[in-house]
């Protein structure tokens, strides 16, 4: 998997996505799943998620929900932030939801739109009490849920494509097809002319091929 930004960063990047939620909510009055679209519509989340350092490394969580703000034009008068003691449930959230985008590479849109954000904040009892993997195995379930398709059924069908006719196009087997859409083989590890041949007759990149969870 490669990952947007260095792991020597991923701390300071869960740090402020957790701040950011923590402040959002229990300061600024939002509720977490209208800040959330707001990170997401303002383009901070994309920068987040692509390694911009001068969100993930060089702004607090305050300066990032500030920030989110600026961009989606929304004034909003500076106020002194109070901490909360220890780390709340929106903390929490984002501190893990950092780690678990970080490691699948998956924008932040596609894991909400499978694991709403509110459902999320639903995983702090217990897992916030258990190592962080756990939690991830846990989200991979819960997007497989929501996802049961793998990318190459999507594209396929969006493509307007059977799987024969896929076949046809690329070259590649039908049998092979079905079984990558199955998920009877693991089209990460496909061969590479199949993976280039796959995303010619798609007309798409072969990462968005790839199964990230």
């Amino acid at each position: 998997m490669i990952h947007a930004y260095d792991k020597t960063y991923l701390d300071k990047a869960r740090t402020a996505l957790g701040r950011m939620l923590d402040f959002a909510v229990y300061d600024l009055k939002y509720d977490i799943t209208d800040f959330f679209d707001l990170f997401l519509a303002s383009g901070a989340a994309q920068r987040f998620e692509q390694g911009d350092y001068t969100l993930i490394v060089g702004m607090s969580g305050v300066e990032l929900a500030y920030k989110v703000l600026e961009l989606s034009g929304r004034a909003q008068e500076r106020i002194q932030p109070q901490y909360t003691v220890g780390r709340s449930e929106e903390y929490w959230t984002g501190w893990a939801l950092a780690y678990y985008q970080w490691g699948t590479a998956l924008k932040f849109q596609e894991i909400v739109r499978c694991v709403p954000i509110q459902d999320i904040r639903r995983l702090y009892s217990p897992y916030h009490e258990m190592d962080i993997r756990q939690f991830c195995d846990k989200m991979n379930e819960l997007y497989r849920t929501a996802k049961p398709e793998t990318n190459l059924k999507s594209l396929r069908q969006k493509a307007g494509f059977s799987q024969r006719e896929l076949a046809e196009l690329s070259g590649v087997p039908v049998r092979t097809i079905q079984q990558y859409e199955q998920r009877q083989k693991n089209i990460n590890k496909a061969q590479a002319e199949y993976l280039v041949m796959l995303a010619q007759a798609l007309c798409c990149g072969v990462e968005d091929l790839m199964e990230k969870v």
